[in-house]
């Protein structure tokens, strides 16, 4: 059995090591990443028979998607990740441009070896929604979260979904099996944001549709709306 736990050295650690690395980041640093999170997004909802259900994409709010989540562990086990997240614009008329994210948390259980895994994360209802606009929230905290339904056998099982704030959904490399996000944080990535916006623009600002998407997001916004076009 794991027990989970929140380690306020490790998360400071966590935390350290993400800073240093966002403060000596580079725009095209940056836009790798934001580049790393499309082909995540296309990847990970052109996978056959283990695709995201496109009604769950169609109905939800916001979309979070973290390439390449790190983990690493021997009985202490910490998780960190940097990405990009978007929400759908009023009256439907496309996505906002992509606002960086970092998640970040620890546990404790009987858990040895290494991951790197790419997160999506739906975000389903307005509660939801709400956290993500905050300047931190913890997931399974917070905001409710459960793992998604999967697959082309999942459509009974949407409906039921449609109520739970976050939906998450995973493709491990490592050794780790699965992942689980409950403990964990989500923020902002303001370090990010200034390198890619060049001034102080808000996670906020930017997932309420107040900043116009520039052109090096159109390929992260292409792939939203290509994968969840805009239906009247």
């Amino acid at each position: 059995m794991t027990i989970k736990w929140n380690c306020p050295a490790l998360a400071a650690v966590l935390a350290l090591g993400v800073g240093m690395a966002a403060h000596a980041e580079s725009r095209a640093d940056a836009q790798e990443r934001l580049n790393a999170a499309t082909n995540t997004l296309g990847e990970l909802m052109r996978a056959g028979d283990n695709d995201i259900p496109q009604e769950l994409i169609d109905n939800a709010k916001c979309i979070v998607v973290i390439p390449g989540l790190k983990k690493a562990g021997f009985v202490f086990a910490g998780k960190y990740g940097r990405g990009f997240a978007s929400c759908r614009l009023s009256s439907n008329r496309g996505w906002t441009a992509p606002a960086a994210m970092r998640v970040e948390g620890g546990s404790f259980g009987f858990q040895i070896g290494v991951s790197d895994t790419d997160i999506v994360l739906l975000v389903m209802n307005s509660g939801g929604m709400r956290h993500l606009l905050s300047n931190k929230f913890t997931l399974g905290g917070e905001a409710t979260i459960a793992a998604g339904p999967v697959g082309r056998d999942a459509a009974a099982q949407t409906d039921a979904m449609l109520s739970t704030e976050m939906l998450s959904y995973s493709r491990t490399h490592g050794l780790f099996a699965g992942i689980s996000l409950e403990g964990a944080t989500l923020r902002p990535d303001g370090n990010t944001n200034r390198v890619l916006y060049g001034r102080g623009v808000s996670s906020r600002q930017v997932l309420s549709g107040k900043v116009k998407a520039p052109a090096w997001a159109g390929k992260f916004t292409h792939a939203l709306t290509r994968h969840s076009p805009r239906r009247d």
